[in-house]
């Protein structure tokens, strides 16, 4: 299957994001191969799917993540801001979250962090996809290079994917320095120059984030391997699927 599609933390245009039920609804489309999902640390040290570094804007709960325990964090309603049927959805841990995607999706993971704001994400994250025999269905992915750096010194077998920042000048070349095997990068940063020369050197290309059909098939134009990350699932199944 060309340009494939990866839903954009779970089905988020429909449900509530990086929450089971936006991932039951990506799984349920038989199109969905790949999720794109974010992960930080709790207080405690516990890895929690979330996007944002604070609480607010997709739970009942204030403050910053990195300051609440993880019974504090699951306690919380992250589902009732998209909708009532949604009510009593939960910040889910990514344990949870690779327990219900393994055989089912493969997962593009951002580590959520800057600086040394979690000290020790890479070795815990690692060592939770190692434990689920997931390491072939995971890609991690960061805008902090250090994190990169990280993850192939704990383990060179992960793959790994720099997200475009233009602060890095050539992404190809960065991308080579930094052994990583996938560029994540704004749809439309992308040109069919950039597209043609990762694709050359084997590297993939995610593109994000992507909720019409005219740009899908923009996109689709440009070159067959890019990967098209959408908060709408069901439009790239009508825009290639016809479904």
């Amino acid at each position: 299957m060309n340009n494939l599609c990866v839903a954009h933390r779970g089905f988020s245009g429909k449900a509530p994001e990086n929450t089971l039920a936006a991932i039951r609804m990506a799984i349920a489309m038989p199109f969905v191969h790949w999720m794109e999902l974010d992960v930080q640390l709790s207080k405690d040290g516990v890895p929690v799917v979330i996007h944002d570094f604070t609480l607010d804007r997709t739970t009942n709960g204030h403050g910053k993540v990195r300051n609440m325990d993880w019974e504090h964090i699951r306690r919380l309603d992250a589902g009732s801001w998209k909708g009532r049927s949604f009510r009593g959805e939960r910040v889910p841990s990514l344990e949870e979250v690779l327990s219900l995607a393994s055989g089912r999706l493969r997962l593009n993971i951002e580590l959520k962090t800057v600086g040394n704001m979690y000290p020790g994400i890479e070795q815990k994250v690692t060592d939770l996809i190692s434990s689920k025999g997931m390491r072939d269905d995971v890609i991690l992915t960061s805008f902090d290079t250090d994190v990169l750096k990280k993850i192939k010194e704990i383990d060179p077998r992960f793959r790994t994917g720099l997200i475009f920042d233009s602060r890095f000048g050539n992404p190809a070349r960065r991308l080579h320095e930094l052994e990583c095997s996938l560029l994540s990068i704004s749809f439309s940063r992308l040109n069919p120059r950039l597209a043609k020369v990762l694709t050359e050197q084997g590297v993939k290309i995610m593109a994000w984030t992507v909720n019409k059909g005219k740009e899908m098939r923009r996109l689709a134009d440009m070159h067959s391997d890019i990967m098209i990350c959408t908060n709408r699932p069901d439009i790239w199944g009508d825009t290639f699927l016809n479904v």
